[in-house]
């Protein structure tokens, strides 16, 4: 069952990645060039737990699960540059400083080096059949969520306070916080594509935020 899933939010996050290039030609919101890479990520993500199955065990199944971990070290901390231009948009002055630009990039150097060392360089993976799906799995997953993901969950949920304050837009904090809550429950459910769901969600609102703001 878990493979039609993966299989519905590939061809979502296909049709994300169309519209956040289109929101970025047509009206140059400027917040979806560090939310591209992370849906283009994504979209890869879930398009290899789709054919895993269809490729089999193997070398070539194996690199392309690696390629999956990568590419989330290096992508996923763009959300805290999405996060600081969202507040950049919203018109909030202090967000355009130069300080607050080179803590943003900054953070998010710092967010790839730590998942590139924690989680990428010593990585050890098997093959392992889940719900339907083949992929590459760490021989030791973390009980908790990467300290990454909890820095970026953390700058995203502050960031859509401060957007819900000033422009009364609260999807963006909806979105996070339901990205959070989903993580963090254990769900009575015999799916591992709960996560994903959360995920797609998330980024449906991050999304939504940029097309709001593209008038700003």
């Amino acid at each position: 069952m878990d493979a039609i899933f993966f299989t519905i939010f590939s061809f979502v996050y296909f049709i994300l990645f169309l519209l956040a290039i289109s929101l970025l030609k047509k009206h140059y919101v400027r917040s979806t060039v560090y939310l591209i890479p992370v849906i283009a990520g994504l979209f890869y993500d879930n398009t290899i737990l789709t054919i895993g199955r269809f490729i089999d065990e193997g070398d070539l199944l194996e690199n392309l699960n690696i390629a999956r971990y990568w590419i989330h070290a290096f992508f996923t901390p763009f959300l805290v540059l999405f996060a600081w231009k969202t507040l950049e948009q919203a018109s909030l002055q202090w967000a355009r400083k130069t300080s607050i630009r080179i803590s943003a990039i900054g953070l998010t150097a710092l967010l790839v080096l730590l998942e590139l060392y924690t989680e990428v360089f010593n990585l050890n993976i098997e093959a392992k059949w889940e719900f339907g799906v083949l992929s590459y799995r760490s021989l030791e997953p973390s009980s908790n969520p990467p300290f990454m993901i909890l820095i970026v969950s953390l700058v995203l949920v502050v960031a859509s306070i401060l957007i819900w304050t000033k422009q009364k837009w609260a999807w963006f904090f909806i979105g996070s916080l339901l990205m959070i809550i989903g993580s963090a429950i254990q769900w009575p459910i015999k799916s591992g594509a709960i996560t994903n769901l959360f995920e797609l969600i998330l980024i449906i609102s991050l999304l939504g935020t940029a097309y709001f703001q593209r008038k700003t």
